[in-house]
């Protein structure tokens, strides 16, 4: 097989010339046709995005410093970060790689190459491949398209249908989107008899009602592409019923259903005759990394909800798994050479999406104008300006957690704050003002509001266990999403690799040792009970207005063992 990281290490090489030659060749190298540069392979294109979270602009988002692997995940990708990423790679600090790659460096960087994504953007790319693959393309997203941003809450994902429409999306899964309610996904995405509104098909095999069992969503499509016939099964996130509030979800169950996506792989190749079996999945790598080694007869896993950028697939046995990172930040492209059934040859590209160097689409631009327009006095209201680097992304804590539990202690007077681990988030790099947008852009979810307790301490440790195994567990399949719960006023350690229950140690609470039968003062938001307090994102807008200037040196909360 045949795997070209072309664009990286084009970008890499231009990066280590002189400094006298750098700009000019630097330009040529940012340009869209370097940027999409590639040799085609083959019969059949997969473009592929996911986890876009509504990100309708261009924005800056940094990898995350640590993302920690169990047992033999460590030392492998994508449980590696900063240098050890680099070195992986082979990949030069200082680059534009570098900066798309990892962390390291990242608030300098982003002066020199600029914002990320946008749908606009996007659709450049997606109509240049198109127009050089007629009939050879496909265009999947693996979910969480419809949630992360103030328009996509207050339309309730109208905003991202026409965008989703206007980019011209295959096929797609989902996760998020079923927090706006059973209607609304139904309206949106139709169900096993009827299509949505959506222009593509929405797939969830795994999906029914829990009292009947009847299945909800189309497990599978059957496209005809570059004169293959292509099985596309759905594979929405597992765990929407558990990690989200039961009230929002409606009478859903949800799964990882080995045997019954190792059915729908023979039926598609027995009784369809498809030549390649795709799994578009919402699973997380390491479950897809499992469920690859456990289940045959697939081809290619699409996969998201973790959020890791592969610049090369991941191989289990014959299948390729593909990482595309979140936030519009890339586009994958894998081009296949399918002969006789099989997959003979692959070429695969993680296209940097640098939207000072891709212009937008002028029809996806207008489209965004449009939606934006009602909202766009509000969204721009500036509460603060950054002095740090605020992001969210990280196994522990992320600055723009910081900045979220500051508000919720200050406002709620409250010893320990909790604030849910979530990986969607895009980054606010110093001197950047910060608006009210942008505090939405970390807490627009349907479930916002904030709460105040009394809790005793062996209730505090008893959610660190669990939050700690749901992250680490030995078994990806009992991983249920996000990072490790943020909290406020509140340190402890960790060992990852103990089991439930002996993971956390040495908690304090305001630098005091936890004392289990002492009752302290909580306060949250994003609850799976129903809660009155104001939504989280009043809180913060009204902390940051307050503060006017922020700068967050982050605590030592977390030490790991």
């Amino acid at each position: 097989m045949e795997v070209t990281r072309r664009d990286f290490l084009t970008l890499a090489a231009i990066a280590s010339l002189a400094p006298g030659t750098m700009p000019e060749a630097l330009a040529k190298a940012l340009t869209p046709e370097a940027l999409l540069a590639f040799e085609p392979l083959g019969n059949v294109t997969l473009l592929h995005i996911t986890d876009t979270h509504a990100t309708l602009l261009p924005m800056y988002y940094r990898e995350p410093d640590t993302v920690l692997g169990v047992g033999d995940e460590q030392g492998r990708p994508p449980y590696l970060t900063g240098e050890a990423l680099l070195r992986a790679y082979r990949i030069q600090r200082g680059t534009a790689e570098a900066y798309l790659a990892s962390h390291l460096d990242f608030a300098e960087l982003s002066a020199k190459y600029g914002k990320m994504g946008g749908y606009a953007h996007l659709a450049t790319l997606v109509k240049r491949v198109r127009g050089e693959r007629h009939g050879k393309t496909l265009l999947l997203d693996s979910g969480d398209a419809f949630q992360g941003s103030a328009t996509a809450l207050w339309t309730r994902g109208e905003d991202m249908l026409w965008a989703s429409n206007q980019l011209g999306v295959d096929v797609l899964t989902g996760h998020w989107d079923f927090t706006y309610g059973p209607e609304r996904v139904k309206e949106l995405f139709g169900d096993q008899e009827h299509g949505g509104r959506f222009t593509g098909e929405f797939l969830a095999h795994n999906v029914k009602d829990a009292t009947w069992g009847d299945r909800r969503f189309r497990p599978y499509t059957i496209r005809d592409v570059g004169g293959q016939r292509i099985g596309i099964i759905g594979q929405a996130f597992p765990y929407v019923a558990v990690s989200h509030p039961r009230w929002l979800i409606g009478d859903l169950s949800f799964g990882i259903e080995e045997d019954r996506i190792g059915a729908l792989a023979r039926e598609l190749r027995e009784r369809h005759g498809v030549a390649l079996v795709v799994l578009l999945s919402h699973n997380g790598f390491a479950a897809d990394r499992k469920l690859a080694g456990r289940v045959p007869g697939i081809d290619v896993i699409l996969g998201g909800h973790s959020h890791d950028a592969l610049p090369q697939p991941f191989l289990v046995g014959r299948t390729l798994v593909v990482g595309s990172g979140a936030h519009g930040k890339f586009l994958s492209r894998l081009d296949l050479d399918i002969r006789g059934g099989q997959i003979a040859a692959y070429r695969y590209k993680l296209i940097p999406v640098l939207s000072r160097y891709i212009p937008g689409d002028p029809e996806m631009a207008a489209l965004i104008r449009r939606i934006r327009g009602p909202y766009e006095e509000k969204l721009s209201q500036v509460l603060a300006v950054s002095e740090s680097l605020l992001y969210r992304r990280n196994n522990f804590t992320g600055t723009i957690d910081e900045v979220i539990l500051d508000a919720l202690l200050k406002h709620f007077d409250a010893q320990v704050a909790f604030s849910p681990g979530f990986r969607w988030g895009t980054t606010i790099i110093p001197g950047q003002p910060i608006t009210l947008e942008d505090v939405l852009a970390h807490t627009a979810i349907t479930y916002p509001h904030t709460w105040v307790r009394q809790m005793a301490g062996t209730e505090i440790q008893a959610i660190l266990e669990d939050v700690a195994d749901n992250l680490f567990h030995r078994d990806p399949y009992y991983r249920q999403g996000g990072d490790m719960l943020r909290m406020g006023g509140l340190s402890y350690a960790i060992a990852i690799h103990k089991d439930m229950g002996q993971r956390i140690s040495d908690i304090r609470i305001g630098g005091q040792p936890l004392d289990p039968h002492r009752r302290y003062k909580v306060t949250g938001w994003a609850s799976l009970r129903q809660t009155d307090g104001p939504p989280a994102f009043e809180v913060v807008a009204g902390h940051l207005r307050s503060l006017k200037r922020v700068r967050i040196d982050p605590p030592a909360r977390v030490r790991t063992l």
